[in-house]
């Protein structure tokens, strides 16, 4: 190996077993000592497995772990092997990782790490647009939810469809970046998947690629004779949503709705951050969510004092409502801030923290696990809603036949009817009584007269 060399000249004046036994007693200490002195000898792509290694070991949220995959043992394995050029080193650092069993602790290579970033900027994407994630009891990359207007869409593929193979490629083994590395491509492009629905037969589609414009913030008005509501739909929290969503809350505001839809369908999160400004704006110093990291200390996040929107909210959830979007609508339902309508949602309730790596590469960990402001676990139990509505669910959310938007809306105007009574009795009440405490002192001096 190259950095041996400068070690020659002294090595061999000794006799020769000697030189032998300080060559192992070089080469072994350089493998037991990653993180000492002798660091400077290890070559680009070893000092990556072993940056790598480092920030597992002291981030991962679960370090019991570590005793039971041998951890230390795989950082020694990793390095028994060539490691010559990047390709190892990323080979390396996977093959160390994958006695984890987490999916999401994973490394992104340089082109996923990019195009997840581009994917957190809310711009669009050039590919069949699923949104995927891994199956915790068996590490299968599933479907979250497919993009609407996107080709995966438009084929009718629902969320928790297994994917099976892309272009012949197994998905569980390439892991979810490599997986959705293989999906994106130049528009005008196929790929081949094959795919098991759930209660479905495994079947053969060929998808076009092209370009899908994300817009994770639509907004409209539903009105009728009686009433307007406005329709706030979130399908993803990339960076700028939490400043489209204020912007979309005072447009609507502006109309004088009476009430909110606030529709998380199909909304597999992002970045968490978003997702708490967002929580942020229906809020006000109300806790939003529990992490819990290794330490098992739980930290509530409170929100603000100010609110964008304080009036009634229904919340539509799905199987393809995620993450970042299960912490607010986890949150818009302990706090009784917002009736939860729908499904069941995914249960992907772990934190990861996403940190470059010296070669542009991206490493993300798991970190901490979140509950609701409740104490619920989100994690593979998801949020169940308040009220489950009816199958088949709408393929399209958000279209002009959505009827659980209408369930929704008739929902939130039969809410909105009784607290009109309610207040119409109240007022009623109030009348009656100061009436009746108005003729009290003229009936006093009436018999004081007397």
């Amino acid at each position: 190996m190259p950095w041996i060399t400068p070690m020659h000249t002294f090595v061999n004046s000794f006799p020769k077993k000697l030189e032998q036994f300080l060559a192992l007693i070089i080469s072994l200490g350089l493998l037991l000592l990653p993180f000492g002195q002798s660091t400077y000898a290890l070559n680009d792509g070893q000092s990556l497995v072993l940056e790598s290694w480092k920030l597992v070991n002291e981030g991962y949220l679960n370090p019991s772990k570590f005793d039971e995959v041998e951890w230390k043992r795989l950082r020694q394995k990793a390095l028994e092997k060539p490691i010559n050029n990047s390709s190892q080193a990323y080979s390396a650092i996977e093959a160390m990782l994958l006695p984890l069993g987490d999916p999401y602790t994973r490394l992104l290579r340089p082109d996923d790490y990019k195009a997840l970033k581009k994917s957190n900027l809310g711009s669009e994407i050039n590919g069949i647009g699923l949104q995927l994630g891994a199956r915790a009891e068996d590490g299968e990359i599933v479907v979250i939810a497919p993009l609407e207007g996107s080709p995966a869409a438009d084929a009718g593929i629902i969320s928790g469809t297994t994917l099976i193979s892309v272009n012949g490629e197994s998905p569980k083994n390439l892991g979810l970046e490599a997986t959705a590395a293989r999906l994106r491509g130049e528009t005008g492009s196929q790929v081949i998947i094959e795919i098991a629905p759930p209660n479905g037969d495994i079947e053969e589609l060929t998808l076009e690629r092209r370009s899908v414009d994300l817009r994770p913030v639509r907004t409209k008005r539903l009105r009728n004779e009686s009433h307007t509501l406005g329709y706030l739909r979130i399908t993803q929290f990339s960076e700028g949503v939490p400043e489209q969503v204020r912007e979309a809350l005072e447009e609507l505001s502006d109309k004088d709705i009476e009430g909110l839809v606030l529709d998380l369908r199909n909304n597999s999160g992002g970045l968490v951050s978003s997702g708490l400004a967002v929580a942020d704006a229906f809020l006000s110093n109300q806790p939003i969510v529990e992490t819990k990291n290794r330490e098992g200390i739980n930290d509530a996040i409170p929100a603000s004092e100010k609110t964008f929107y304080n009036g009634p909210m229904i919340t539509l959830v799905n199987e393809g409502t995620a993450s970042a979007s299960e912490i607010l609508a986890g949150a818009l339902k302990d706090n009784d801030r917002s009736q939860i309508l729908g499904s069941k949602t995914f249960g992907k309730g772990l934190i990861q923290s996403l940190t470059t790596l010296s070669d542009g590469s991206g490493l993300a960990i798991t970190v901490a696990s979140y509950l609701t402001p409740s104490g619920t676990d989100i994690q593979n139990l998801g949020i169940e809603p308040d009220r489950i509505l009816d199958k088949p669910e709408p393929l399209n959310p958000g279209g002009a036949d959505d009827r659980w938007i209408k369930d929704a809306q008739l929902l939130m105007e039969a809410n909105l009817d009784q607290q009109n009574i309610a207040q119409t009795n109240l007022e009623e009440v109030s009348e009656n009584h100061l009436g009746v405490q108005s003729l009290e002192p003229i009936s006093d001096s009436l018999i004081n007269n007397e």
